[in-house]
């Protein structure tokens, strides 16, 4: 893209009191923004507010600074970085069809997807609660490593917890084309959350980092939510891995709906506040899921696509002696206390002790807060 041409997109889309709404009318009514600063303030009366028309002759004030940042910011990594537009070919097609496409979106991928673009043909949103159970985590990385070995894109926020798993789970299992793409609420020339740097580069060179905002934007709350309908214009269906009544997550999961997509849910201990949200969903009639297959199922279109053979069970219980395999039988799936687990096992301290250091360690046991302990894992 031409300087002279990404300058009329970032004036249009920047410019305060100018939507996406008013910036499409204009762009139905006289195409490119370089033929829609070439009309007179008169021209624009039919489709725009005196207030707006103002505003739009004048222009964002921050229009310099952004678009010098923005060319130095593309150059830095040419191969790899866009400014993809609407109309644009390598605009990601899916979004196209939704009822509010972003005007601009900046993205970063490795030069092999630019240069034979094509992107995800299935994918499927995965989204969830920042303060996840060790189940919860462990639910979200199992998913989307078996769905992209299944040929399934896995698109997620890159937020913390279910976010950050589902990625995580789709950059383990290696499979064909594009693993994950992440859909950010910042700018791409920063991480939030810092801690997942390494990830947002793990993800730049084997998936895709995608925003609607310009460059510089910071963390802001609002941002969040509004990024959820292009995880959902990207995606088939979005499967909520843990949520609590009030979690972000189910304005996913409702924007899905409102799109006609599937949604799925995972479903969790009684007792557990993070799974309140997907309990909710599936009284409303989202589709209830334990494993993959079930997800597949549901999508006729996606069960054409190859496995990798790998395994969807975890093999760990097998593996396990008699007694582990009796603390686990014990357990059951709820946090629980040491005392209650020990009363359940009848074993001393220092034996049930030495079974769930073990447990621990094979990352089939988690320890929480309180004293508590959790199964993890699908078995």
């Amino acid at each position: 893209m031409q300087g002279s041409e990404l300058e009329s997109w970032l004036r249009l889309a920047l410019t305060p009191g100018i939507g996406n709404a008013s910036a499409r009318a204009l762009l139905g009514t006289f195409g490119l923004p370089t033929e829609i600063f070439a009309q007179s303030p008169s021209a624009f009366s039919r489709l725009l507010t005196p207030t707006q028309i103002l505003a739009l002759s004048e222009g964002p004030s921050n229009l310099s600074p952004l678009l010098a940042t923005t060319l130095d910011w593309l150059q830095e990594a040419p191969q790899c970085r866009r400014v993809l537009t609407l109309g644009d070919p390598m605009y990601p097609p899916a979004l196209l069809h939704t009822e509010d496409p972003p005007l601009m979106l900046y993205a970063i991928a490795p030069p092999h997807f630019w240069s034979g673009l094509q992107w995800p043909e299935h994918a499927l949103a995965m989204v969830g609660s920042r303060n996840p159970t060790p189940q919860g985590l462990e639910n979200a990385r199992h998913f989307a490593r078996d769905l992209v070995q299944r040929g399934i894109c896995i698109v997620s926020g890159m937020a913390l917890g279910i976010d950050g798993a589902a990625h995580e789970g789709a950059l383990e299992a290696h499979g064909p084309g594009i693993q994950t793409i992440a859909v950010v609420g910042t700018g791409l020339d920063r991480v939030y959350p810092a801690r997942h740097r390494s990830l947002a580069h793990q993800i730049a060179g084997h998936g895709v980092l995608l925003s609607e905002y310009p460059l510089g934007t910071p963390p802001l709350a609002h941002h969040f939510p509004q990024r959820n309908r292009i995880l959902c214009g990207l995606s088939s269906g979005t499967l909520v891995v843990e949520a609590a009544l009030q979690s972000g997550s189910l304005i996913t999961a409702r924007l899905c709906i409102e799109q006609g997509k599937e949604v799925f849910a995972i479903p969790g201990s009684i007792h557990s506040p993070q799974s309140k949200g997907c309990h909710a969903l599936i009284r409303q009639g989202a589709k209830l899921v334990e494993c993959a297959q079930d997800i597949l199922e549901e999508i006729p279109a996606w069960l054409g696509h190859p496995s990798s053979g790998a395994n969807t069970g975890s093999p760990a219980l097998e593996q396990a002696g008699e007694e582990a395999c009796a603390v686990l039988s014990a357990m059951g799936f709820d946090p629980v206390q040491f005392d209650l687990l020990q009363a359940r096992t009848g074993w001393t301290t220092p034996a049930l002790q030495v079974r769930l250091m073990e447990l621990e360690l094979r990352q089939q046991v988690a320890r929480l807060p309180g004293g508590m302990f959790q199964r993890i894992g699908l078995t």
